[in-house]
């Protein structure tokens, strides 16, 4: 059975900092690509950040670059996005998502509020 739950989400202040998890099982973690994605209250959802298999390589969507890293452990099967200097704009839920040519896997989300 696939799943992939994410945790971390809560409240910050702007400016500050939170790292997301996302921990996979019932697939070959090692093969995905991974991806984080958010969606605002009344927008659409958008790719944040995606970190590709085997090589490593990441992509970040121009409003977060400088801000968030993405990265993954490949031994625990967990992959991260540490976030930093968050703004109220930030304030969305994040999806973990993993993807290959055929499969396509979405956790449930976890919100994060940046609030002062």
């Amino acid at each position: 059975q696939v799943q992939l739950v994410e945790s971390g989400g809560g409240l910050v202040q702007p400016g500050g900092s939170l790292r997301l998890s996302c921990v996979a099982s019932g697939f070959t973690f090692s093969r995905y690509s991974m991806n984080w994605h958010r969606q605002a209250p009344g927008k659409e959802r958008e790719l944040v950040a995606t970190i590709r298999s085997p090589d490593g390589s990441t992509n970040y969507v121009q409003s977060v670059k400088g801000r968030f890293t993405i990265s993954r452990d490949k031994s625990k099967n967990t992959v991260y996005p540490e976030m930093n200097s968050l703004k109220p704009e930030d304030t969305a839920v994040y999806y973990c998502n993993a993807r290959t040519v055929t499969d396509n896997y979405w956790g449930q989300g976890t919100q994060v509020t940046v609030s002062s």
